[in-house]
This record gives C-alpha cells, structure tokens and sequence, in this order.
C-alpha cells in the first residue's frame, strides 16, 4: 500500500465536510438551547414535549461547567508554554555562561 500524497482538491473537499457538519452540529446546539430556555418555560409541565428537556436549573449549570472547563484547558496550555519557554531561555543563559568561562 502506498501513500501518495493528497491533492488540494481532496482536502479542500474534506475541510468542506468537516466545516458544514460543524454549522450542523452548531445549529442544531444551537437551536435546542434556545427552545429549552426561551420557549419551554411558558410550556405546561405536565406536557409530553417537557420530556425531551432536562431540568431548566441546567440551562445555568451547563454553560458555566463549560466555560470553567474552557478557562482550565486555556490556563494549563498558557501555563506550559511559559515554563517551556522559561527552560529554554535558562538552558540559553547556561549554555552562554559556560561559553564564556571557557
């Protein structure tokens, strides 16, 4: 089996895809939310279509999870790339004053 290099054709096709089928996923996020929060609260709550929903005390939980989920994720990767960086620029510092002692 050989691995030939895709063309930009096929790529440009499967960022096509992969791009419709996140508006997709984000229209349909989208949509369910705002019929959850806006419109399902002037719904009797006895009524069958109150089944598809959970409670509305999820409506606050949900986002918020995510959005410190979101901080930590963004927190952790800025916190690495700066001790990265700092460990470089000591090994630099290391390497410059061990050259100059020579």
């Amino acid at each position: 089996m050989s691995l030939k290099p895709r063309s930009n054709t096929d790529l440009w096709q499967l960022d096509k895809l992969v791009g419709m089928a996140m508006l997709i996923a984000a229209t349909t996020i989208f949509l369910y939310y705002t019929l959850w929060t806006l419109f399902m609260p002037f719904v009797d709550d006895d009524h069958p279509l109150q089944a598809l929903f959970p409670p509305r005390v999820w409506a606050i939980r949900i986002p918020v999870i995510l959005t410190l989920l979101a901080s930590a994720v963004v927190g952790t990767f800025l916190a690495m790339v700066m001790i990265r960086s700092n460990r470089k620029k000591a090994a630099k510092a290391r390497a410059a004053a061990a050259k100059k002692s020579k």
